[in-house]
């Protein structure tokens, strides 16, 4: 535990930070993806940003990445947020990732009050700075959240589906449906570990999924035979970018990709 809060400290240092600025002095015939994450502890542990860039580079796609997560943090909390919006107009960025708290969106209330009104604002804001906002379809928690009458990771899961699928919907934005992959990876592969001991954070697997579900999103290409493996067993990792690609890229149009 002890461990775990240091490690978050220490990300939460980099908040507001870009990351990793793989385009400094990227020329016009050599393209770059400038992706800006806005969220909580669901993209800072692990590095999200990181993790999903050194896998870019893999496949042979420079990348830079921004991130925006303080511990906790609702989209309400971000577009009332000077440093969040600071970050936006830092640089041109193409895709900016938009996380909800884990837990509101699985509450018709309070996706009512503040996941959707929050979303809209934040949405009109980057597409007014020249950038497609992405939802970042989050996972649920692995016991689910009996005391809001969801006993099970399944019926949480459902309600946090269904909660982005509607906003993207409505916003015609692209998503990033990690939370529909991991419930694919738990059924398909009960071994894989991807939720830390809490139940609620990701693993090195969970993140590492997530960032395979991104480059299937962003790049509208299969992860699968990338070297870059974020530490995991091969078999381990060509796993994940199987289900991340089978998630994204047998009905794109599910997601809102052109």
């Amino acid at each position: 535990m002890k461990r775990f809060l240091i490690a978050c400290l220490l990300t939460l240092a980099c908040q507001g930070c870009s990351l990793l600025p793989a385009c400094a002095g990227a020329q016009a015939a050599d393209p770059c993806t400038r992706v800006l994450f806005i969220g909580n502890s669901y993209t800072y542990v692990n590095d999200l940003p990181a993790v999903f860039t050194q896998l870019a580079a893999s496949g042979g796609h420079r990348v830079e990445t921004g991130m925006a997560a303080e511990g906790g943090w609702t989209l309400a909390q971000h577009v009332a947020s000077s440093a969040t919006l600071d970050e936006l107009a830092s640089s041109h960025w193409d895709d900016v990732v938009l996380q909800e708290q884990s837990e509101i969106p699985s509450v018709e209330l309070s996706r009512t009050t503040q996941m959707v009104p929050a979303a809209r604002q934040l949405t009109g804001k980057i597409r007014a700075a020249g950038a497609t906002p992405i939802f970042f379809l989050t996972w649920a928690h692995q016991a689910g959240w009996p005391e809001k009458g969801m006993p099970s990771y399944e019926s949480m899961q459902g309600q946090i589906d269904g909660a982005y699928l509607s906003i993207a919907g409505e916003l015609a934005a692209p998503v990033a449906p990690v939370g529909v992959a991991w419930w694919a990876a738990v059924w398909q592969n009960p071994g894989l570990s991807l939720w830390q001991a809490d139940g609620s954070h990701p693993s090195v697997q969970g993140t590492y999924l997530a960032a395979c579900v991104f480059y299937a999103v962003i790049f509208r290409q299969s992860p699968q035979g990338l070297s870059y493996q974020s530490g995991l067993p091969t078999d381990t990792a060509r796993t994940l970018q199987a289900i991340a690609a089978d998630t994204v890229l047998k009905d794109p149009s599910k997601w809102h990709l052109p």
